[in-house]
């Protein structure tokens, strides 16, 4: 079975697309952010899944790739167009190439036009499309850098994508308008730019008078993307935090285990969000806890330190999860929730006061 997962990064309205063979486990991403390497991770594990391959449509001016530091992490490998100047690749492709994921595979189709190196990646019974920045949702990819070519971009999107299937699902590299999937069809149908009777002729003359300013990150993201994101100079790499064994949250929250817990409660402040009938009694509470219940927190934030680390606790681990986003936005650099709250607590054996009382 197929394992699909769009996933949207809005600082940069770049989808990024996690797919996976569920037989063997086997797993790649098309065109991963930066930024959002901590929340790919974090499902790539959850699923089960090897990464095997990151691939890139084209080399980004809006972000920065997270292939290079992917590799560096899970041991997964690059791939890109021979054609996009880019180094640091694993695999150069050309069209016609398929990549393989245990019993899957992508299609590799040249679509130049928005830069010279632009692919798009056909799955293998033709029921989506990764279209990347060649053809977007009622749109398309700009062509006034990058080596883009108006004439070059119409050829690949009538020659190599619209002669899809009319159902054939179309996943575009960015989405500005809300609408996350198209199809062939559609877009033949309905595209402004180039559906319908569009010539190539009103394609350009569309296209030279967009007017668009360039993106604020290109003059940092092109030369990072042409190193496949390795970083180098402005750039850093994300750092995990170091007080205690975390895991990060899909939901973009540290979470620390019962075990963690207990091999650093002398160092943290436990901070209890439950009521205080739950605190006093029932599960009981940490050694050291403060209670804060959630509806205060806010408020007496100045009660709490900043000067060490703090790990939030409820009774299942859904109140706390909550007070652990409200500390990060107030500032707390370093906040984990305890996952599985006192319930996970108690059945892993560890100690509490006031419990069964």
């Amino acid at each position: 079975m197929l394992i699909f997962r769009p996933l949207f990064d809005p600082s940069s309205s770049t989808w990024t697309y996690l797919l996976g063979d569920s037989d063997s486990g086997e797993a790649l991403l098309i065109d991963p952010v930066f930024e959002q390497l901590r929340r790919d991770e974090t499902l790539i594990r959850e699923l089960g899944l090897t990464l095997k391959w990151t691939l890139e449509t084209h080399v980004h001016a809006d972000h920065v790739t997270a292939g290079w530091l992917l590799r560096q992490r899970l041991g997964s490998r690059i791939a890109l167009s021979v054609d996009g100047g880019a180094s640091g690749a694993d695999r150069l492709l050309r069209h016609g190439e398929h990549i393989s994921f245990g019993s899957r595979q992508l299609q590799v189709r040249a679509t130049p036009g928005h830069t010279n190196g632009c692919l798009s990646y056909v799955l293998d019974d033709e029921s989506r499309v990764f279209t990347g920045d060649c053809l977007l949702i009622r749109g398309c990819g700009r062509t006034d850098f990058q080596q883009g070519s108006t004439a070059s971009l119409y050829r690949s999107v009538h020659m190599q994508l619209f002669t899809l299937p009319a159902d054939c699902l179309v996943y575009p590299g960015h989405d500005y308008n809300g609408m996350g999937v198209s199809s062939i069809g559609e877009e033949r149908r309905f595209n402004p730019r180039l559906g319908g009777d569009v010539a190539e002729a009103d394609f350009a003359g569309f296209m030279q008078h967009l007017g668009l300013p360039h993106p604020k990150k290109m003059d940092l993201a092109v030369p990072a993307n042409l190193r496949c994101g390795r970083p180098e100079g402005d750039v850093e790499v994300p750092a995990d935090p170091n007080w205690a064994q975390l895991n990060f949250s899909i939901a973009g929250l540290w979470e620390i285990s019962p075990h963690a817990l207990a091999e650093v409660a002398s160092k943290v402040q436990v901070v209890d969000v439950r009521e205080p009938e739950e605190y006093a009694q029932g599960l009981g509470h940490i050694e050291g806890a403060l209670l804060v219940p959630l509806g205060q927190l806010e408020a007496r934030l100045a009660e709490l330190p900043r000067g060490k680390p703090i790990v939030t606790v409820c009774r299942s681990g859904a109140r706390s999860a909550r007070a652990a986003a409200m500390l990060g936005k107030a500032g707390f650099a370093e906040v984990a929730n305890l996952r599985g709250g006192m319930l996970r607590w108690r059945a892993e054996g560890h100690a509490a006061i006031g419990a069964g009382e």
